[in-house]
């Protein structure tokens, strides 16, 4: 209830983003691999960057 209206930090964003992109990523790996690395590459991209804000 008092979280209800609590704005999210940028790493609770992007991890979100990151959680999405790999499930489009698992789908992907099984039809079109090219594609599967881009969303990977993609996801690793906001991982490092999840792991820059966390050691700040």
């Amino acid at each position: 209830m008092f979280g209800l209206f609590k704005s999210k930090s940028e790493v609770e964003k992007l991890q979100v983003k990151y959680e999405k992109l790999m499930q489009k990523w698992h789908k992907l790996s099984t039809t079109n691999r090219s594609k599967s690395d881009e969303v990977y590459a993609e996801a690793e991209a906001i991982m490092n960057k999840i792991e820059s804000l966390k050691n700040e």
